[in-house]
């Protein structure tokens, strides 16, 4: 708990930290001032400029931050929940074909419509078909806990999507919809906005607080079917209760910021290598690890240069020598 506690604390200061950060630096002094006339209606030195201040970081900062927090978090719980059910390292939500099933599912909401309600909706139906079609793969063969298979199977579901997908783009608009669909799917949390963020958190926070709540199945789980029954547990319903969070969750993430990848495979190893197997401390890390994670590699990409990076470039690019890194004592912590 102590160590939920200080993690916690510390992504809070990160997160403050952050809105200081930006091409247009904010001094603490001026936050401070800022901070006293909204709190307690204290008259700030200069009112021009604390208005100017109030504008940058409750329109442009402060969602990116929270959104940044949100998908980190959606994804990297998600990583470690899909970890445990399916007892394989290999599994994340990109490998398992999920991003490239809300990606096509959010395409084609797009392409049929202007209701953002509807894109969230299709980009979860088919991030869980996505799911399913690589679990299916995977049970093809006698042993369905076989990696190879399953991943596999993620291998296979991904393609087809990523095909599905370059169909929807064939169809689009190429002067208004093309564009946005293909600057969206690079990943980037630049078209954040707070009356967009604050209602697309309350599923996510649901979905996560839920992985969360079921994490102490987990370690159950990973004795075996037949073991986890013989103790009480319903493996049936918590796998499906816990697919289906983790997928709601990074399906929203695709839905509000594109793809980005990586950080469901390595934060979960990272935080595994670190503080052991145990599930109960496991999940509630990686989520506040991974909300870290992305919003430093936020940060990276608004100030690396003079244009933006989109942020679902950068995290493969820091993503894949990370995991080549932790591949080498994965085995070791998974046994």
């Amino acid at each position: 708990m102590n160590l939920l506690f200080v993690s916690f604390i510390t992504l809070l200061s990160l997160a403050l930290l952050m809105l200081l950060f930006g091409h247009y630096p904010i001094e603490p002094s001026l936050f401070i001032e800022l901070l006293g006339y909204k709190l307690f209606g204290l008259l700030p030195s200069d009112a021009g400029q604390t208005e100017l201040i109030e504008n940058i970081i409750m329109q442009i900062r402060l969602p990116r931050i929270l959104l940044a927090l949100l998908i980190g978090a959606a994804l990297a719980t998600s990583g470690a929940v899909f970890q445990a059910m399916f007892v394989n390292p290999l599994v994340s939500p990109g490998i398992l074909g999920v991003l490239a099933g809300a990606s096509f599912g959010a395409a084609c909401g797009m392409l049929l419509s202007e209701n953002w309600l509807v894109v969230q909706i299709l980009a979860f139906l088919f991030g869980f078909v996505a799911v399913g079609f690589s679990v299916l793969i995977g049970s093809m063969v006698t042993n369905s806990r076989s990696t190879v298979m399953l991943v596999l199977g993620g291998v296979i579901s991904g393609s087809l999507f990523t095909s599905l997908l370059s169909i929807v783009k064939y169809l689009a608009d190429p002067y208004s919809t093309l564009p946005a669909i293909v600057y969206w799917l690079m990943g980037s949390l630049s078209m954040a906005q707070l009356d967009e963020v604050l209602p697309v958190s309350i599923p996510i926070l649901l979905s996560i607080f839920g992985m969360i709540f079921m994490s102490k199945y987990f370690d159950l789980l990973s004795l075996g079917d037949e073991e986890a029954k013989a103790l009480g547990v319903n493996v049936k319903r918590i796998r499906i209760i816990t697919i289906t969070l983790a997928t709601l969750a990074s399906s929203l993430a695709v839905v509000m910021a594109g793809i980005i990848g990586w950080v469901g495979l390595i934060i979960p190893h990272i935080i595994r290598m670190a503080v052991g197997p145990s599930h109960r401390l496991l999940v509630p890390l990686s989520a506040l690890a991974g909300g870290a994670f992305l919003l430093i590699a936020d940060a990276v990409s608004r100030l690396a240069l003079s244009v933006e990076i989109p942020i679902g470039i950068l995290t493969s690019l820091i993503g894949i020598p990370i995991f080549i890194i932790v591949l080498k004592n994965a085995r070791a912590v998974w046994n």
